[in-house]
């Protein structure tokens, strides 16, 4: 008989009536003790979870402090106390990393190749790599021992049975923002595939890498871990893989019209180490009808800028046909090196000549537009560039200067609703922010959106119409009258209770160093509107978020510690006696 992790569940029944867990039991084995771990042993030299413990017994780290007494007391099958438990739950965390972190990394290379990004005109669950995804994560649970269902190519479950009946669930989302393939260059001009997993130093390059296919991956490995190892769970524990959460959103939904909704949730598709709060999301798309361009001068035909709402792209280039393509180019080269110089000087503008027509480019900083502070926004830039330069270089009045002027009257390079007059903050969950994102045109319309990020403090309702007034005003002054549309959510506010909230703090901030708070984000995930629902990692607050970025990457080093400490909370929470 295997018994592998199976008296752990008895030790912790047994010594549950010792502790409230008011203040949660430590796993006291420090950071450095983790390396030292970690540099002792290899995938080859570990076969199973005991075989482990064993070997670590006999080594000096284990001699001669209380790791030594809980390693001991758990292979003799002994009660351990709640110190012991979670020093056993972290030891399990570095042994999923040190058995499975090269074929967890091999899964992320493979999850990454299969390009699951939005396209026009297909609905997600008819997209053949969504298909293909789907059936690429069957396997891997069905090689792990887990059950799996596909509900209508929406979302994805994998399941981890355990005793009782509740259920914590474990959000990770399969589909990603779309891509600039020709932006994807590092500074010392290598050019990567989006699609392919490029190790350079410790980053692991690659769209997906960093938002989200590296959660469903840690998840995966810790379920089978805990399968492996024959871990008695308290609860249930489900996987829920979204395909629209990047798009649409209507995945989760459907999925919970058809299957009760999890006790418990947690989204591996935010910051560590504990988040409970969400600013809301909110969008305001102007659309511009196309008109014929009146007037002297050069005219704009077309231009680019994020190819999603949440997105802020590291360019955006305008075209532009004029009678004399060299010297409109010499012309806006000029002001424009001067209007980088008047805002700041970090970031580029150039002007070439391409066959007949000019291409303008302003060069920024991605980012994701929950953290328009972490990037430079060439979109807002390019626009107020364009509006700046009337009375200096002739342009033909049309659609796309219609939408600089609006951009620029009322939202400049402020990300913070200033120039509007409308933003506000709260003290814990930060500012509104507000970003141009999302460029879009058709035989039609010229479509511009800005990205908001709402905090609590002033209802949905009230910055719609404070918004929507003051637009209406600045239409009637300037005789330029876009289409609004507007959509603005509520922001999440958890009050963390229970021992689960105060198990995953510990783990997070424990294993990574930080203040053991709770924090914020400005980044809505699926949670957002489940009870009990909080973000658990898999991104560091301090650094800055790659996900919607160019050049997306993953360290190395991170992946594998999201993989540890994934097992270590799972193992945790699952053994809880009450959540």
């Amino acid at each position: 008989m295997d018994f592998s992790l199976k008296h752990l569940a008895a030790a912790t029944l047994v010594v549950a009536s010792l502790s409230s867990f008011t203040n949660a039991a430590q796993a006291n084995i420090t950071p450095q003790q983790n390396a030292i771990i970690l540099k002792t042993f290899s995938d080859t030299s570990v076969k199973d979870f005991r075989q482990f413990l064993k070997s670590l017994a006999k080594r000096d780290i284990a001699k001669t402090d209380d790791l030594g007494t809980a390693i001991s007391a758990f292979l003799d099958n002994k009660t351990l106390s709640p110190e012991q438990q979670n020093q056993i739950y972290r030891l399990l965390g570095l042994y999923t990393r040190v058995k499975y972190g090269s074929a967890a990394t091999q899964t992320l290379r493979e999850l990454v190749a299969i390009p699951t990004v939005r396209v026009d005109g297909v609905a997600q669950h008819d997209n053949p790599e969504f298909i293909k995804i789907a059936e690429k994560i069957k396997g891997l649970a069905q090689g792990f021992n887990l059950s799996f269902r596909n509900i209508d190519n929406r979302v994805y479950e994998i399941s981890l049975e355990g005793a009782g009946d509740e259920v914590v669930g474990i959000h990770a989302h399969a589909d990603v923002v779309p891509v600039t393939p020709e932006n994807w260059v590092l500074q010392d001009g290598t050019r990567l595939d989006p699609f392919k997993v490029t190790l350079v130093g410790d980053r692991m390059y690659g769209r997906g890498t960093e938002d989200d296919k590296n959660g469903i991956v840690v998840t995966l490995y810790a379920m089978k871990v805990i399968k492996e190892e024959k871990l008695p769970l308290a609860r249930n524990f489900k996987l829920l893989v979204d395909t629209t959460e990047e798009t649409t959103g209507d995945a989760i939904p459907y999925y919970f019209e058809r299957n009760p909704t999890p006790n418990y949730n947690l989204a591996l598709d935010g910051g560590y180490p504990v988040v409970i709060a969400e600013k809301g999301y909110g969008t305001v798309m102007a659309s511009f009808a196309k008109r014929k361009a009146q007037g002297k001068g050069a005219e704009i035909t077309a231009m680019t800028g994020g190819l999603a709402t949440n997105q802020i792209p590291s360019t955006s280039v305008a075209t532009l046909v004029a009678d004399n393509p060299a010297e409109l180019a010499a012309s806006l080269q000029k002001a424009g090196t001067e209007y980088a110089m008047r805002n700041g000087g970090n970031f580029d503008v150039a002007a070439k000549v391409v066959g007949n027509d000019v291409m303008l480019t302003v060069t920024g900083v991605s980012a994701h537009s929950s953290e328009p502070e972490s990037g430079i926004n060439p979109v807002a830039r390019m626009l107020d560039f364009i509006n700046s330069l009337d009375g200096k270089v002739a342009l033909k009045h049309n659609h796309i200067t219609d939408a600089a002027r609006y951009a620029a009257d009322n939202w400049g390079l402020d990300y913070l609703g200033g120039k509007l007059a409308v933003g506000f903050a709260d003290e814990f969950m930060g500012p509104l922010t507000t970003s141009l994102t999302y460029v879009g045109m058709d035989d039609k319309t010229f479509k511009l959106a800005v990205n908001l990020r709402v905090p609590k403090g002033k209802s949905p309702q009230v910055l719609k119409s404070e918004i929507a007034t003051k637009l209406d005003a600045w239409s009637k002054n300037s005789n330029i009258i876009p289409a609004f549309d507007f959509s603005i959510a509520e922001p999440m506010y958890r009050n963390p209770e229970g021992e689960w909230v105060k198990a995953l703090l510990a783990v997070a901030s424990e294993n990574l160093g930080m203040e053991h708070k709770f924090g914020t984000s400005a980044g809505a995930t699926s949670v957002h509107e489940l009870p009990n629902g909080v973000q658990f990692g898999l991104a560091m607050p301090d650094v800055k978020y790659t996900g919607h970025n160019d050049n997306e990457f993953k360290t190395t080093e991170q992946f594998l510690l999201d993989l540890q400490i994934v097992t270590e909370m799972m193992s945790r929470i699952g053994q809880l006696p009450k959540l």
